[in-house]
């Protein structure tokens, strides 16, 4: 069972990236799946219960949980708030409480609340109840919005964790490539993932930075200086975050070129661009099998997934 909230410029983004993830249209804010991700990895996902036990009703719930063994460490039990209850059936505050002190004293152990070893979760869906361990977002990437290097255009910790997502949904044995790296925001987000990244740039200062904000975080990974025509490996998946006119000086032809390159190096791409770039993309070889729209204000930036 999995939670997720997002902003409404980020609703597009947020759901294009449960798609990659899980490989079907997400219903809004919590479903089951019985696909197990991280969710850590994920800018928008909340929490994720690993589901022991369901029932029909509280009462059922209530007495599977004596079965639970907490082999002598502390626990806590989290009533899940996202669910799709209709308002006029909305449990409030203090009978959530209830739940959780009425399943935790059915459970021999001992509870803490403050700093307990194990975590469970209990959520209702679709008129059943499930409960099982607890997992919530840690949001570690927090911390990589703040960079030592940066500039203004360089895309968003949570635009890059996205893009990154679509682009590798399953981590396992990929080997990735950043072409276009720019500051390594699309990097760093991947390293901190586990994923295999390196990382390449045309301009000098700019590699430089990327380095710097690689290491800054404690990763470790290649960042070329040079052309991507130049670039001989293959790759399983790409993130390019495309030059564009309005704050580079970059000609279609360049641009055209970028593409392509890509086409020859990586199998599964995201390409970001400030707007579509369907002609192009499927000039240089490319099948969009998926896109969203990413706002920040009146600035919006396009993602298109492609085979």
């Amino acid at each position: 069972m999995y939670t997720y909230a997002h902003s409404p410029d980020e609703a597009s983004l947020c759901a294009m990236e449960l798609r990659c993830l899980f490989g079907r249209e997400i219903p809004a804010g919590i479903f089951a799946s019985g696909v197990r991700v991280e969710v850590s990895r994920s800018p928008f996902m909340k929490e994720r219960i690993d589901v022991m036990y369901e029932g029909d009703t509280l009462e059922e719930i209530y007495r599977q949980t004596e079965q639970v063994e907490v082999e002598g460490q502390t626990f806590k039990v989290i009533y899940v708030k996202i669910n799709d209850l209709a308002p006029e059936h909305k449990i409030e505050y203090d009978e959530r409480r209830a739940i959780e002190r009425e399943i935790g004293m059915r459970i021999e152990g001992e509870a803490d609340v403050n700093h307990p070893e194990r975590v469970y979760g209990i959520v209702t869906l679709g008129g059943r109840w499930y409960f099982g361990p607890y997992h919530k977002n840690q949001a570690t990437w927090f911390r990589q919005m703040k960079k030592p290097r940066s500039y203004s255009i360089a895309l968003s910790t949570r635009v890059a964790r996205a893009a990154v997502n679509m682009a590798v949904p399953r981590t396992h044995g990929v080997k990735m490539i950043d072409p276009c790296c720019g500051i390594g925001t699309v990097m760093v987000e991947a390293l901190s993932m586990g994923i295999d990244i390196v990382g390449r740039d045309i301009n000098p200062l700019i590699a430089a930075g990327a380095r710097t904000n690689i290491a800054h975080f404690g990763f470790e990974s290649e960042v070329t200086l040079g052309d991507i025509a130049d670039i001989t490996e293959h790759y399983d998946a790409a993130v390019v975050d495309m030059p564009y006119n309005l704050y580079s000086r970059i000609t279609p032809e360049e641009q055209y070129s970028i593409l392509a390159n890509t086409r020859r190096i990586a199998d599964r791409v995201v390409i970001v661009a400030i707007e579509a770039m369907d002609e192009m993309i499927n000039a240089a070889g490319f099948r969009i099998i998926d896109r969203c729209v990413a706002k920040k204000g009146a600035f919006s930036r396009h993602l298109m997934l492609c085979e």
